[in-house]
């Protein structure tokens, strides 16, 4: 295998993130004395939190911005007089503790990183996921956290790989590959640093974006035997 820098994105490659949030939400909602259609609540709360990671990634909004204005937004639309920074409070300090991972994230990790060195490149907020890592059991397999928090700029912000690079024991774009879910972050920013990458694929999505992955795998457990193999890029050529 050529590759000796891993750098992955966390939610929704190695980390449960979709999972991790309806728990965390609900916790909220009951620790603020809400207990009706919540169900109908999240899905709103999901569509507006899209929404402004989206806004964040173009620089639009900022992270202290999002954070609030999730809660603030959903709780307008549905009449509730409840304070969004309280929420925002509740909902981030509970994150930690509804960690779920995804299936081969420990093993993927193990495993690559005794091949090479595996780094963390993630656009979520800087202190929670850090306690994120830490209660996921990965942090001993895990050499540095990049976030766009400490870095300044988001995926797929070219500035943002530089940050992530500069963060590695050696670097070299011939020898690192991202591995991550987002076509529009991940797999973008890579083909703008010139550097390979690995699209998380579990759901068989449809590529339409003008993102190119170098290769692309349903399961984690298919990313160490798939780097031994012709990319997909070449297969299809």
């Amino acid at each position: 295998m050529k590759y000796k820098l891993f750098l992955f994105d966390l939610d929704d490659t190695l980390l449960d993130f979709r999972a991790s949030e309806k728990r965390s939400f609900l916790h909220t909602m009951h620790e603020l004395g809400l207990r009706d259609n919540i169900d109908a609540l999240f899905s709103q709360y999901q569509a507006i939190n899209v929404d402004l990671w989206r806004r964040f990634e173009t620089g639009d909004v900022t992270k202290d911005f999002l954070k609030v204005e999730r809660f603030r937004k959903t709780f307008a639309l549905n009449g509730i007089a409840i304070d969004p920074e309280l929420a925002s409070r509740l909902y981030l300090d509970s994150l930690p503790d509804t960690v779920v991972l995804i299936d081969g994230a420990r093993e993927v990790c193990e495993t690559l990183s005794r091949i090479g060195e595996v780094g963390i490149i993630t656009n979520g907020v800087d202190s929670i996921q850090n306690r994120r890592i830490a209660a996921s059991g990965l942090s001993d397999y895990i050499s540095f956290v990049a976030t766009s928090e400490a870095c300044g700029h988001a995926k797929p912000d070219v500035r943002f790989f530089e940050y992530a690079a500069n963060m590695a024991r050696a670097f070299s774009k011939d020898t690192t590959i991202i591995i991550g879910d987002r076509l529009d972050a991940d797999i973008l920013g890579a083909n703008r640093y010139g550097i390979a990458s690995c699209w998380f694929n579990p759901d068989s999505m449809a590529n339409t974006s003008a993102a190119i992955p170098t290769y692309e795998v349903a399961s984690l457990h298919d990313i160490v035997p798939a780097l031994d193999v012709i990319p997909v890029n070449l297969k299809q050529a």
